[in-house]
């Protein structure tokens, strides 16, 4: 992705530290490579040291570290090293989850507490190992990647959806706390965006229900009133406005990239 154009151009961020978890990938790449051409320095998460290598050599990222989100010591750990060794956290994309999908009489209980793990306390574990930082400091940016299924309801994937909901629910109480601290915390909602995620997805489609991966891909794609997938770049750019200067003013909300559907 170019670097950005327009009144977020240039080094609106420079200076600042960004921590992107699922940075090595899709949605959170996207995002690193957005905020570093912002002038921020990136340090990208996630438990596959190889992409985040990649996107260290590609200047996407400043450094990286590898953790599991849903360990919370573990990724505290990681975000020490990381204030050690570049300063201290001034924007956290909290873009790490993942999504399982089953009827919801098929739905245990483990398959919740997995989609919370992962979609709502990475979230929760990122934050509160930042958040004193922010508001001792006296500035910060939070947006948490959450999705349309934390507005809306879909189909076979009651846990993730209501993990989403959750999340959101978060982004919404948290920001009254920090409304006077210079923190703001706001959600990004993508619809179904074209990812390893939805990849995924379709080959579970493919699998179950004979279809071609095009005729898959096609189904998805016409939820969105445009009828296309939403592109990465486009959730990037989303989070890079919240995060700029001129985004002040904004927060506890959800900015829905989703061409329509909501």
């Amino acid at each position: 992705m170019p670097a950005p154009a327009g009144p977020l151009a240039g080094r609106s961020l420079a200076g600042r530290h960004a921590l992107v978890t699922g940075g090595g990938r899709g949605i959170g790449r996207a995002v690193a490579e957005a905020l570093s051409g912002a002038g921020a320095r990136v340090t990208v998460a996630g438990r596959t040291e190889a992409p985040l290598r990649d996107a260290v050599a590609q200047q996407h990222a400043a450094g990286y570290f590898i953790a599991d989100v849903t360990d919370a010591q573990a990724l505290n750990a990681g975000i020490q090293q990381a204030v050690a060794e570049r300063g201290p956290i001034d924007i956290l994309v909290a873009n790490a989850g993942g999504a399982e999908s089953a009827p919801f009489a098929k739905t245990d209980a483990e398959q919740f507490r997995r989609m919370i793990d992962l979609n709502l306390m990475s979230v929760v574990h990122a934050t509160q190992a930042v958040l004193g930082g922010m508001t001792a400091g006296g500035f910060g940016r939070i947006v948490a990647i959450a999705s349309t299924a934390g507005l809306k309801g879909y189909a076979y994937v009651s846990a993730y959806s209501a993990a989403k909901h959750a999340v959101v629910g978060l982004v919404r109480s948290l920001a009254l706390e920090t409304a006077k601290k210079g923190v703001t915390v706001n959600a990004v909602c993508p619809g179904f965006t074209d990812t390893d995620l939805i990849r995924d997805s379709v080959a579970k489609i493919v699998a179950q229900t004979g279809r071609t991966a095009e005729a898959a891909t096609e189904e998805l794609a016409r939820v969105n009133p445009m009828g296309r997938l939403i592109r990465p770049e486009e959730v990037a750019a989303a989070v890079l406005y919240l995060c700029s200067p001129g985004a002040d003013s904004v927060t506890g909300t959800t900015l829905t990239i989703a061409g329509g559907e909501v």
